[in-house]
């Protein structure tokens, strides 16, 4: 384990198994959704701000300048079913039945698949959300790439000064 990783005061979850970021960037459970980014399939310059809200499964979905996803009508669209497949990826498919509260049945032995899950909130009949998300969690995406374009550094960052001091580096 990293000497980082010994000496933090945040729990580090391993992503439950390796996944690629090319199509998915981004997500997270948080604010009660499950929300992210998704790359558009057609158009490399456009994003999509997707969510899955927590109990009632409505989902929204929208460009990073708000246009409206033009398959979410009715029905989760691509953006939100790739969402899912990651967040499953990331985070393990029981963690994120339990976040957004998908009665899998008797599946103690078993953990869903991405699609079960997808299955399951769809035969709900979800309503469309509204995209009032979208602008923070993007904001939040934003955020994080920024982070990547740091040069490895042992200083503190000012934004990071709120996580408690833990012990002195030498």
């Amino acid at each position: 384990m990293p000497v980082w990783e010994l000496s933090s005061t945040a729990r580090v979850v391993p992503p439950a198994r390796p996944r690629k970021l090319a199509k998915v960037p981004f997500v997270e459970l948080a604010d009660g959704r499950l929300q992210g980014v998704v790359s558009s399939g057609s158009d490399v310059g456009r994003v999509y701000v997707s969510s899955i809200a927590t109990g009632t499964y409505a989902f929204a979905c929208s460009t990073n300048n708000n246009r409206p996803c033009g398959g979410a009508r009715g029905s989760f669209c691509n953006h939100i079913r790739a969402l899912v497949a990651e967040a499953v990826l990331q985070y393990g498919a029981e963690r994120v039945a339990r976040y957004l509260k998908a009665d899998t049945g008797d599946t103690a032995h078993t953990a869903p698949e991405a699609h079960e899950l997808v299955a399951l909130m769809t035969a709900t009949r979800p309503e469309q959300g509204d995209t009032s998300a979208a602008a923070p969690v993007f904001s939040r995406f934003l955020r994080h790439l920024a982070y990547l374009e740091l040069e490895p550094t042992t200083a503190p960052l000012p934004e990071m000064q709120w996580f408690p001091p833990t012990r002195t580096v030498a």
